[in-house]
């Protein structure tokens, strides 16, 4: 840039407007931040949901269960190639506020439905011939600082309150990075045995929900139907859907995040077009002497458009990288804070490109008017006007 020295002389002009100016979009660009990662982080499941796999629920919804024995049935369609059934558990550890999702599973189907999660042998064996024995996710285990061999207690809210004992068999990792790590795993055979009398008799030997494992993505269609018609007029009707719906209707249920996100992030873009312009405009209205002098010793209109729109993409630029920095030294800790309440939320590298690439984008856009505007000044008007 020749007209570098230029540029931050322009700039510093007004330090206090600059700083202002930095700060008001170093802070709208944190909020922008956060409302991409939260967006990312409900979306992340129906992203790396397994092409597949087809989920089977009652058809009156999650709060329905499904006899245990539709699993030999479902077993029986061609197409079918693994099947496990799993059960939303929902205790909590010491604390409501130490809540993390636990599920009861079916050990000895489980790992050939979901092989990107990934446990040791040894432990996997350990927690198979152990009713009370567990496994839990990484960073879950990591935020208790639980390692296998403890043994911990977890209140069963949903069914009637006692104190369950578990044993810590095994931790397990994930193939993709942003994969869920806070899952806790118990046994079936154990959650059936220690129900309460007077839940056992509707819960004991049922499933929330089966898991199904295709030979071939292209029989999800023809599986998924077929399954839905086995089971049509029975006590326990089911809805058969992709891995990929099933996690996207589960998001909904928070509400319509992504129209909340959209619709707070364009009042954020908005914002800061008027923030930057209005600076921008400001500064051109300023020195509209100065920028005759310029045109009149040389400076071509572009010129004069380049260096408005480098002052605003600068200040853009500079507020953008602020907040991203900001971003990334709040965000971590504020996943902390809303474990279990919301999914790992986490900044990658393509979310921080876009953050840059956003700056940038505002800088120019609210740049613009008050350059056009300079580039289409007059020299004649403009030093009569001083």
């Amino acid at each position: 840039m020749k007209f570098r020295r230029l540029i931050f002389a322009n700039l510093f002009r007004k330090k206090i407007r600059l700083i202002l100016t930095v700060g008001s979009f170093a802070i709208a660009l944190v909020l922008f931040t956060f409302l991409a990662v939260v967006k990312s982080a409900f979306s992340r499941g129906v992203e790396i949901a397994g092409a597949d796999r087809l989920v089977i629920v009652n058809r009156i919804g999650l709060m329905g269960v499904m006899p245990i024995s539709y699993a030999d049935k479902v077993r029986a369609i061609p197409g079918v190639k693994y099947v496990t059934h799993d059960h939303w558990f929902g205790g909590v550890y010491q604390d409501e506020k130490n809540f993390f999702p636990q599920f009861v599973i079916d050990p000895d189907n489980h790992r050939q439905v979901y092989p990107e999660f990934k446990v040791p042998d040894d432990q996997w064996n350990t927690f198979a011939h152990d009713q009370q024995g567990a496994i839990v996710g990484a960073r879950t285990a990591e935020r208790f600082h639980w390692k296998v061999g403890d043994r911990i207690p977890i209140k069963a809210a949903l069914w009637g309150g006692a104190t369950w004992e578990f044993n810590i068999d095994g931790i397990y990792h994930t193939e993709n990075t942003t994969g869920d790590e806070s899952q806790f795993w118990l046994q079936s055979k154990y959650f059936d045995e220690n129900l309460p009398d007077a839940i056992k008799a509707g819960m004991k030997s049922t499933a929330g929900w089966y898991i199904i494992k295709l030979d071939s993505p292209d029989d999800a269609v023809r599986v998924a139907k077929a399954i839905d018609e086995k089971f049509a007029n029975s006590s326990a009707e089911t809805k058969t859907e992709t891995e990929s719906a099933f996690a996207a209707g589960f998001a909904k249920q928070f509400g319509n995040i992504e129209f909340l996100i959209v619709s707070i992030g364009s009042v954020v873009f908005f914002t800061l077009l008027l923030v930057t312009g209005n600076t921008m405009a400001i500064s051109v209205r300023e020195r509209t002497s100065e920028l005759a002098v310029l045109k009149a010793i040389g400076f071509t209109d572009r010129s004069v458009l380049l260096l408005v729109l480098s002052e605003s993409v600068v200040i853009a630029l500079c507020g953008g990288l602020l907040g991203l920095l900001l971003a990334l030294l709040l965000i971590p800790g504020i996943s902390v804070a809303m474990a279990g309440l919301l999914p790992p939320l986490l900044l990658s590298k393509p979310l921080l490109a876009l953050g840059v690439g956003f700056a940038i984008f505002v800088g120019v856009i609210s740049g613009l008017l008050p350059g056009i505007g300079a580039m289409r000044m007059r020299v004649v008007n403009a030093l009569r006007r001083v």
